[in-house]
């Protein structure tokens, strides 16, 4: 009998509005801005049961490891902001969070208007201040494995790779990660996890703020800073983009020994969210192709999308 899988759009949609309506938020018109780790909506301020707390973002996680992360994502998200460093907060008026419903973690933010696409540069001050910042007093977890989750979706998604790439992956997998463990980096700091320009945005005041902090954790600061130079590889981004970052952040990562190796671990996780998503999202079973092609291929330069070309 075949199994018939809701698309993920259409079961974010559902989940939205049963955990709106339980906590008396006013889900009417809720926009989807994004669908890949989260499915990420927007809530317009309006009249409900908790009066008008205004515009909201609320994240519904897809992550397998959300409901032990995100209670400490929270907590840092609101210790950095108590602190004036520029991170979007959550909504404290909302109690219990994470919201667990359905299996999944829900979360409410505040919705920060924005204005124009920062720079490369801006962001490069942003992650030199935040790896100034002493390691907050909470239970982080520790960047050992950054492919722990491409590893853990190569094993629990046969559905929708074949076994010449389930193989082709584990192996590489296993590789890189044994190359990852013997890399020299710098102490470790407070990482943002997933430092790449989209989770940047400028306020309509010209201030910047950076949002999304699931990845948070401490590891290497290399870490947070491949995923621009990654950008420029894969994703659309200038050499001249790269050289303001550098420019900014103070250090480049291009003259670091281990820069190779980073990059292609780096390539590696850019996968695993769409072999996680393929069964019920169709950009990812678009993407998740090119992306392996690209892989299998040794082809470093392939340009992969964040969303569908126009």
């Amino acid at each position: 009998m075949r199994t018939i899988v809701r698309p993920l759009a259409d079961e974010a949609f559902g989940l939205l509005r049963d955990v709106c309506g339980q906590l008396g938020v006013d889900a009417t018109g809720a926009q989807l801005l994004r669908l890949r780790s989260n499915a990420v909506f927007r809530l317009r301020g309006g009249t409900g049961d908790m009066g008008d707390m205004g515009d909201m973002v609320v994240r519904i996680a897809t992550a397998p490891d959300a409901l032990t992360r995100l209670p400490v994502v929270l907590a840092v998200a609101r210790w950095l902001a108590d602190r004036g460093f520029p991170a979007v907060r959550p909504v404290d008026e909302i109690p219990g969070q994470p919201i667990v419903y359905g299996g999944r973690a829900v979360t409410f933010w505040r919705y920060v208007r924005s204005r124009g696409r920062p720079t490369t540069s801006e962001l490069g001050r942003v992650l030199r201040n935040l790896h100034r910042l002493p390691v907050p007093p909470m239970a982080l977890r520790r960047l050992t494995d950054p492919l722990a989750e491409v590893r853990h979706a190569v094993e629990h998604r046969a559905e929708v790779l074949t076994a010449g790439q389930r193989a082709w992956l584990s192996d590489r997998i296993e590789e890189l990660t044994g190359r990852w463990q013997g890399l020299e980096t710098g102490p470790p700091v407070l990482l943002h996890g997933d430092a790449w320009i989209d989770n940047l945005l400028r306020c309509q005041d010209g201030h910047v703020v950076l949002c999304d902090w699931d990845g948070v954790a401490v590891g290497p600061r290399e870490w947070d800073l491949v995923h621009t130079y990654h950008g420029q590889r894969r994703f659309g981004l200038s050499a001249a983009d790269v050289d303001d970052f550098a420019h900014a952040y103070g250090s480049d990562l291009r003259l670091w020994p281990g820069y190779s190796t980073l990059m292609e671990v780096r390539d590696m996780y850019a996968v695993g969210i769409h072999i996680r998503n393929a069964l019920g999202d169709p950009f990812s079973r678009q993407e998740l192709p090119r992306r392996l092609d690209s892989l299998t291929r040794g082809d470093g330069h392939a340009r992969w999308y964040m969303a569908a070309p126009a």
